[in-house]
C-alpha cells in the first residue's frame, strides 16, 4: 500500500481503517524521544560536560548507523563516570517532561482494558519515576552502578540479561504477552529510534513517533506531527 497521510503530519502505511482500541490488550512505549521529550543519558552526561559526545553517539544508534546497541551504550554509559545521583535528580526535575498526549494516550488505553508496558534502552531511575506517573503495569531498563552517590561509568546485570536493546525489547514484549496470554498480534508498539524495530515488528500495530527516517518508513503508522495521542485519531 502506498502510504497516506490521513491528515497533516499522520501517515498510514497499511490498509486497516477499521482499527479499535478494543482490539488490543497491550501497549508498549519506548521511553526517551517517545513518552518523554528528552533522552536521558545525554542529558546525564550534560554534568560533566559531555553532552555533545554522548549525543552523537546516541543519534547515530537510534538511526541505526551504529547497529551494536550494546556496545553503543556501554560507550556513552562510560562517559558518564563521576555523575552525582543529585545531578541525575535535577535532569528528571528540569529536563525531564511527558510527552504532549502522553498521559492522554495511556488513559485512553487504561480506559479500554489494556495493560501498558514500558521498554527502555535508558535507566531505571527515570522508567520508575515515569511508571509512577503514569500507572504503568510493566517496564524493563537498564540499572546504572552508583558508588558513594556517584556513577561508577557501568551498568549492572539483571536476572534478565545485561542491557536492555533491541532484541530484549522484544523478548520482553512477547513476555507480556505470553503473561496476559494474549497473541502478539493484540499488542501496539510505539517508537524512535532503530533499537525499537525489533519490538515493534513483532507487535499487531507499529506506530512511529517523530521517528527517524528508517523507522518512519518500517512502522504501519507515523505519527510526524503533534502529540501521541494522535494514534487515537485512527482508533474507533
Amino acid at each position: 500500500m502506498t502510504p497516506v497521510e490521513t491528515s497533516p503530519g499522520l501517515v498510514v502505511n497499511i490498509a486497516t481503517p477499521d482499527l479499535k482500541l478494543s482490539d488490543f490488550k497491550l501497549i508498549a512505549f519506548d521511553m526517551d524521544s517517545t513518552l518523554i521529550n528528552i533522552e536521558c543519558v545525554d542529558e546525564i552526561a550534560d554534568a560533566v560536560g559531555r553532552k555533545a559526545e554522548v549525543a552523537a553517539i546516541t543519534e547515530a544508534a537510534m538511526r541505526g548507523e551504529i547497529t551494536d546497541f550494546k556496545d553503543s551504550l556501554r560507550r556513552r554509559v562510560a562517559l558518564l563516570k563521576g555523575v552525582s545521583v543529585n545531578s541525575m535528580d535535577e535532569v528528571y526535575r528540569e529536563r525531564l517532561r511527558l510527552n504532549p498526549g502522553a498521559a492522554e494516550l495511556v488513559r485512553a488505553c487504561k480506559d479500554a482494558g489494556m495493560k501498558v508496558l514500558l521498554v527502555s534502552g535508558g535507566f531505571t531511575y527515570f522508567t520508575d519515576r515515569v511508571k509512577g506517573l503514569l500507572d504503568i503495569d510493566y517496564t524493563r531498563s537498564n540499572v546504572l552502578e552508583v558508588r558513594d552517590g556517584l556513577l561508577t561509568g557501568k551498568m549492572i546485570d539483571q536476572p534478565w540479561g545485561d542491557i536492555c536493546d533491541g532484541e530484549e525489547k522484544r523478548r520482553m514484549l512477547l513476555q507480556t504477552c505470553g503473561l496476559l496470554g494474549i497473541n502478539p498480534l493484540q499488542a501496539i508498539a510505539m517508537g524512535d529510534g532503530a533499537n525499537d524495530l525489533p519490538m515493534m515488528g513483532a507487535a499487531g500495530l507499529s506506530v512511529a513517533y517523530h521517528a527517524k527516517p528508517k523507522v518512519r518508513e518500517q512502522a504501519m503508522v507515523a505519527i510526524n506531527e503533534g502529540g501521541l495521542d494522535r494514534l487515537l485519531e485512527l482508533m474507533g
